[in-house]
């Protein structure tokens, strides 16, 4: 039998629950979070417990923690067996904290209660434009992080978690070239540029961004000791010169296309001609099938005045800041890569 959020023939009953399903979508989240931050998974990684062992371990109430956890299980996150026991599955394996790939500080960063009230601002930012963050805060969100740095710190934290997987597929779906500088602009705690060095020996690089991210970068190590260097910055002032590739990963979604004009103009006058730029961001198909960037694109709505794009979309972006768009590669992440070359 299909399961009620999946109406199988259209029947009055099974619509009801499946339109109640997606309406309580809020009661997902809130439980993932109260998984999340009593770090269930954590507590199943040597194998299955019982509700009442895992109360135990995490001082909590067992009956409503069990409900939780069932509620869970019927969207794959952990698996309760036959004699009540709880299983880690995929899904659950990534919220574990301390294991390269995990989800746990992504998780926490988007179940956050300020990203959870801006999206409660999503009628006004329909009706009004621009992005519900700023409405509810009074200031945009990059201005907020700088002056609370706190949050900025579980937002680094949060988006390297994210970023986690999909550094390691574009690097593995992009022929970056064996020699040359890769610079990585916005480019974060540096991922992406240190998964790049890391497959390609005689490449070097530069991770350029503002100073709370580079302050705890990810390119310590000796396999990439005098490989790279951090320089701090404004993209839309400047960014640095003399590379090979330039690389603006989750960057032009989070602007509107204005600003994306004015990064891909000061990118391009830092850039020589024939040179490529790699734009990483989601690139939305057509039709009405599902794309966790049709999801992002209403994320970005509420908490910045940017937006996913389609192929045709990044073609219009890009030529009006001297580029041209040669292909769109997939990757085995949620993102594509837009390659581009300077004109």
């Amino acid at each position: 039998m299909a399961p009620a959020s999946t109406p199988p023939n259209g029947a009055p009953g099974d619509i009801a629950a499946h339109l109640m399903e997606q309406a309580l979508g809020h009661l997902f989240s809130a439980a993932l979070r109260t998984a999340a931050q009593y770090r269930i998974a954590d507590h199943l990684a040597e194998g299955p417990r019982t509700v009442e062992q895992l109360a135990v371990a995490t001082d909590t109430h067992a009956p409503h923690l069990r409900r939780v956890l069932r509620y869970l299980a019927t969207r794959g996150i952990f698996r309760e067996d036959a004699s009540g026991a709880f299983h880690l599955t995929p899904a659950a394996r990534v919220l574990r904290t301390g294991i390269p790939d995990s989800l746990h500080p992504a998780v926490m960063l988007v179940t956050d209660e300020l990203f959870r009230r801006t999206a409660e601002g999503m009628p006004e930012a329909v009706r009004e434009g621009g992005a519900a963050f700023e409405r509810l805060v009074g200031a945009p969100l990059f201005a907020h992080l700088a002056a609370d740095p706190q949050r900025r710190a579980l937002f680094d934290t949060g988006m390297a978690s994210l970023s986690g997987p999909v550094d390691e597929a574009v690097a593995a779906a992009y022929p970056f070239p064996q020699t040359g500088t890769v610079v990585d602009v916005g480019g974060g705690r540096g991922g992406l540029l240190r998964a790049a060095l890391r497959r390609h020996p005689q490449l070097t690089g530069v991770l350029f961004d503002q100073p709370p991210p580079l302050a705890r970068h990810l390119l310590d190590g000796d396999e990439l000791k005098g490989r790279w260097r951090t320089e701090e910055g404004d993209f839309f002032v400047s960014v640095p010169g003399g590379g090979d590739v330039y690389v603006l990963k989750h960057v032009l979604h989070d602007w509107p296309d204005g600003d994306c004009r004015r990064i891909l103009r000061t990118c391009h006058g830092a850039m020589a001609r024939g040179s490529r730029l790699l734009v990483v961001d989601s690139v939305l198909p057509p039709g009405n099938a599902p794309h966790f960037g049709k999801t992002m694109d209403v994320a970005m709505m509420a908490l910045l005045d940017g937006r996913e794009r389609t192929a045709e979309e990044f073609a219009t972006l890009l030529s009006d800041g001297g580029f041209r768009l040669t292909r769109v590669l997939p990757t085995a992440a949620f993102p594509s890569i837009v390659e581009a070359v300077a004109e």
